[in-house]
Formats: C-alpha cells, sequence, structure tokens
C-alpha cells in the first residue's frame, strides 16, 4: 500500500525536463512492454504508438505544441494513435492471434468474432473514433503509471494540433489520429512545480460508497 501511494505522490506533469538525462533502452522497452499489456476493450488494442527520440522531429513537432519545451528537452515523446476507422480485419487480425497464441482453433472463435463484428462494423464513423480513443487512455494511463515505477517522469500532453501532427507523422493515410502524448525523461532541477503539493478532491467529495 504505501509503495502504491508514495509511487503516485512521486508522480507529477514534469513542465522541464533535463535535455541531458537519456531514458535507458532497457527502462524504455520495459515501459513500452508495460504499456503493450495494458487492457483494451474485447483486448483488439486499436491504436498505435510512436516512440520519437529523434531530435530533429521533436524540435518539428514543438512549434505545434504549443512551443512547450516538453517536447524539445524530454528523452523521448511518445504519440498515441487511435484508429480513425477499421474494418472486420481489426476482429479477424485478433482472432488469428488469440488462436495462435492459446492454440485453439479459429472455427471455435468465430461466434466471439461474429459478436463483436455486430457491435463494432455499424458504427458511425464518429463513434469508431470515439471508442478507439476510449481504448487509448487506458493505455495512456498505465503508461504513465509505469513510469512512475521506473522513476522515469512523465507529462501527459493534450496541448497540440492532432492535424498538424498528422501530417508530419504520416498518420492520415494510416487511417490514424494522434490523440495524446506522453512526454518521458527526468525532471530538471529548475523545474519548480515539482514542489508543489498535489491538489486533488478530497475523498468525501470524490467517493460514494453504496
Amino acid at each position: 500500500m504505501d509503495d502504491t501511494l508514495t509511487i503516485r505522490k512521486w508522480r507529477y506533469a514534469t513542465k522541464k525536463f533535463d535535455a541531458n538525462k537519456k531514458v535507458s533502452n532497457e527502462d524504455l522497452e520495459t515501459l513500452l512492454e508495460a504499456t503493450r499489456l495494458s487492457a483494451s476493450s474485447y483486448g483488439l488494442q486499436p491504436y498505435h504508438m510512436y516512440v520519437i527520440s529523434n531530435q530533429e522531429t521533436k524540435e518539428k513537432l514543438r512549434p505545434i505544441s504549443w512551443g512547450q519545451s516538453q517536447i524539445s528537452d524530454a528523452s523521448h515523446i511518445i504519440v498515441f494513435a487511435n484508429s480513425t476507422d477499421f474494418d472486420e480485419n481489426l476482429v479477424d487480425d485478433y482472432l488469428e492471434n488469440v488462436s495462435r497464441t492459446r492454440n485453439i482453433p479459429q472455427e471455435g472463435l468465430k461466434g466471439y468474432g461474429d459478436f463483436m463484428k455486430s457491435k463494432l462494423l455499424d458504427l458511425p464513423l464518429d463513434s469508431k473514433g470515439s471508442w478507439t480513443t476510449k481504448q487509448v487512455y487506458l493505455a495512456f494511463g498505465n503508461a504513465m503509471q509505469a513510469a512512475a515505477e521506473l522513476k522515469i517522469d512523465t507529462c501527459p500532453m493534450e496541448g497540440f494540433e492532432p492535424e498538424k501532427y498528422n501530417e508530419v507523422l504520416g498518420l492520415n493515410e494510416k487511417n490514424q489520429n494522434a490523440a495524446v502524448v506522453l512526454a518521458i525523461g527526468y525532471r530538471s532541477e529548475e523545474d519548480e512545480t515539482q514542489h508543489y503539493a498535489k491538489v486533488r478532491k478530497s475523498r468525501e467529495e470524490l467517493f460514494t460508497y453504496i
């Protein structure tokens, strides 16, 4: 319990990263694997993650991120892109993976596949995008907590221009949209916000026991 709460109290939205400190490959791969293991509706994971360490690309993204220094100073930025549209291949590819991973004949999964398709494929385009964005945020929250466990600082960022991100990263032709960005790295000693008390609603305001 203490470790669980201590980690969450340590984490904050880092406003200034130390540009000279880089996340090791080992820690990065652990963070990404933890994120890969996130829950998603039906297990379909209708999103993709772009892990960016190239400085030139980060500098290109900073102006379309409201000029925020986290984009260029963080060790890496991770762009979570949701699928804006999908067809039956989303389900079929998942079922093929299930069959292969669990050694189950695909014929035995057909009923479940038909059920998923009946719930998802006829959704309007905007509803598809809304649903896939919700799945992104499940992975996104998991990534932030995994980073905190690794003592990697993060800044969750919605302050950017998605359409321009999509252009820079070539997402439109992939039916993807930049939904949210996670900057990762290590806090600068000059970041005063690390010393601020964490402000949250009280338990009485937030919880109702029924």
